[in-house]
């Protein structure tokens, strides 16, 4: 008989973000395994048997957690699971996986990510005044508290870090399972070629010129590392590289302050903003190197979907997909995004044709591909699924 599990989710729309995306993409690798997953969330729409909607839909203002948590222990009082799953800090599940990382450390690294010391401590002090964040923060502080709780699935080293440091969270209690993405997913030649002839023509360039593409894709542009990248890039003119370095830009975020930082900084023909892509696939194809020097991403999915794609990485030690390559082999990692010459150093290595070989060649030979799929992530949560039925019969 198959295992039933319900994955806890607080919206079905994959369109909002990575988190979304990724636990949909989870739940079909699950289900392609042998496991019967029903997805359990707030909102959203039905789009499925398995998927099933617990609260009123409200256009307005998203579900409260108190709310949603009511739904969800009727629901169970006359549905059975082997095993329950959230990516919602409730305390009467069987396993917790954060997909943004612990609420404690992702509310004190947004606030560094605004670079000025008053606006960091303002923005410290102010946070608990976010109202729902404040009731998950606390949430997820009781979960930690309370004895037989939930297994806390990290999505990497740096989010296990995160539980021991602020909520004290035993190891036994803590089971890294690291982020992962499909790795076989198209990209449409004619629309890639398409978009880097825009992008040429933008930047005023031709094939000849040769330039060196980086790609930063993000939504959230100061959380991620925009400010300190478009310093980096500034610095590197100061050195004479085989290949231009240039900077596309991919994402919703605001660019008119970033634009006017780059005229400042005397690289604005040397940047493009994109806005969002239906297919950042596309964007990798034609592009040499994934850009990220961000303030704080559990394991970042663009990162992971470069290195599917062969792609050179740069990123920053606050970035646990870091766990998924070797510094100095398949791309670089920053100790924090502040460090711009290191940045800076890192984009001039990159802009070396043979450097990008290297890389690309050493992500290829060490099957960084099949390290970092879903396909992973899905047969050790299995693993842990039966560790924790095991564990209860034995009780």
């Amino acid at each position: 008989m198959n295992k039933k599990v319900a994955i806890i989710i607080e919206r079905t729309n994959i369109d909002l973000g990575g988190a979304e995306r990724s636990i949909f993409e989870l739940k079909n690798q699950l289900c392609a395994q042998g496991i019967d997953v029903s997805i359990l969330a707030a909102e959203g729409e039905k789009t499925s048997e398995h998927i099933k909607i617990l609260c009123q839909n409200n256009k307005c203002q998203r579900t409260k957690y108190n709310t949603f948590a009511k739904a969800l222990k009727n629901h169970l009082k006359t549905n059975s699971y082997d095993i329950i799953h959230s990516v919602i800090p409730f305390d009467f599940v069987d396993i917790y996986q954060p997909r943004g990382g612990s609420y404690a450390e992702s509310i004190q690294q947004n606030a560094v990510s605004y670079q000025n010391n008053f606006i960091t401590a303002c923005k410290k002090l102010t946070s608990l005044l976010n109202c729902r964040r404040t009731a998950m923060l606390n949430a997820e502080r009781r979960l930690c508290k309370k004895n037989n709780g939930p297994i806390v699935a990290a999505l990497s080293r740096y989010v296990a870090d995160q539980f021991k440091k602020h909520y004290k969270l035993p190891l036994n209690r803590i089971a890294i399972i690291s982020n992962g993405v499909k790795i076989n997913k198209e990209f449409d030649r004619e629309e890639s070629e398409k978009l880097r002839a825009i992008i040429l023509h933008k930047l005023n360039l031709k094939e000849a010129d040769n330039p060196a593409l980086l790609l930063f894709a993000a939504n959230n542009f100061r959380l991620k590392g925009l400010n300190p990248l478009l310093i980096a890039l500034q610095k590197t003119q100061k050195t004479k590289t085989q290949r231009l370095p240039y900077l596309v830009i991919v994402g919703n975020g605001k660019p008119k302050k970033y634009q006017t930082l780059a005229k400042k900084l005397g690289i604005q023909n040397r940047i493009i903003f994109l806005g969002a892509i239906k297919n950042i696939q596309n964007a990798l194809a034609i592009t040499d190197i994934a850009v990220l020097p961000t303030f704080y991403d559990p394991a970042s999915r663009f990162i992971l979907e470069a290195l599917a794609a062969g792609k050179p990485v740069i990123t920053t030690k606050l970035n646990g997909a870091t766990d998924m390559f070797k510094q100095d082999v398949h791309g670089k990692v920053v100790d924090c995004p502040q460090n711009t010459d290191s940045l800076a150093e890192a984009i001039i290595y990159f802009s070396n044709t043979a450097n990008i070989e290297k890389t690309t060649n050493a992500i290829i030979n060490d099957n960084l591909k099949q390290n970092i799929s879903i396909e992973r992530v899905a047969t050790e949560l299995i693993s842990l699924y039966e560790t924790i039925i095991e564990k209860r019969r034995q009780q």
